[in-house]
């Protein structure tokens, strides 16, 4: 497990983890002071453990490029066709490990790019394995699915990339027959998306590579367990999970739960989603 922690990130949400950063600070400085005994030399570095400090690489990730994190040159050029000059600090540490097939939770503010960290990896697979109904992304609002559909068709325009969004408010019907047209992306809601799953015929998940929950916090709250847990029953368990959220509460906080229990149910939970490597922002 990697826990990547940036301090100055969500600093209001991320607020019950101050005493925990003390601690890890006070054992790095013991730890540090200790290596300095044994060796005698100063100007050893420290061997870092598994909690990464990502302030100390600000500089550095500055001048990395899209290219650089592993992301193809159709998916540069539309990058820099959108503005993006370079990638953002939840970008340059989720994308590259995106890309070699591994699990995420990523915490960080609205408007840091979490959308382009998962959606240039899709992107990416799918140009590498061409699939309709390759990933679906779970949105606890409407108006994040079309936003969230709007950075997808953005970036992917120059591969023919198609979505499609299942909200609630619009007719079923009409978004039966986009759901027949088998598009690459869905992007919905899990009140609607059960809806189609229980009375659309033909409609199904089976075919689903990547599963994406945006807000991950609102979406595994107690007000949509039970859509989230039919979903999960029918998506397959071969593929990748990248949970990404602006904010924790106090029922779902990937990053520090006070209570030992909840912390246990936590992890037994994301287990259950096979999930190998953790992100915080």
């Amino acid at each position: 497990m990697i826990i990547i922690c940036v301090r100055e990130s969500c600093e209001k949400d991320m607020a019950a983890s101050s005493s925990l950063d003390r601690d890890v600070s006070r054992q790095d400085q013991e730890e540090e002071d200790d290596d300095d005994n044994d060796n005698g030399d100063d100007d050893v570095p420290h061997e870092q453990g598994e909690v990464k400090d990502l302030n100390d690489e600000k500089e550095d990730s500055e001048s990395v490029s899209f290219k650089d994190l592993g992301v193809t040159d159709v998916l540069c050029e539309a990058c820099d066709q959108l503005g993006w000059s370079t990638p953002t600090k939840i970008q340059t540490e989720a994308i590259p490990v995106a890309l070699q097939g591994r699990d995420i939770i990523g915490l960080a503010e609205t408007g840091s790019g979490k959308t382009g960290a998962f959606a240039l990896p899709i992107l990416q697979a799918i140009l590498e394995v061409p699939q309709r109904l390759f990933a679906l992304v779970l949105t606890p609002t409407r108006e994040l699915a079309f936003q969230i559909s709007e950075q997808f068709e953005a970036i992917g325009s120059s591969i023919g990339i198609r979505t499609v969004v299942i909200v609630g408010g619009i007719d079923m019907m009409s978004q039966s027959l986009m759901l027949a047209k088998k598009p690459h992306i869905i992007i919905a809601t899990p009140g609607r998306l059960v809806d189609h799953l229980e009375n659309t015929k033909g409609f199904n998940l089976r075919a689903i590579k990547y599963m994406v929950m945006d807000e991950a916090d609102r979406i595994l709250n107690m007000d949509f367990e039970v859509e989230v847990d039919k979903i999960l029953r029918v998506i397959p368990k071969e593929r990748k999970t990248y949970l990404f959220s602006a904010t924790m509460t106090k029922k779902v906080n990937f990053s520090f739960v006070p209570d030992v229990l909840s912390l246990l149910a936590v992890f037994i939970y994301l287990f259950l989603l096979n999930f190998s490597l953790f992100f915080f922002f």
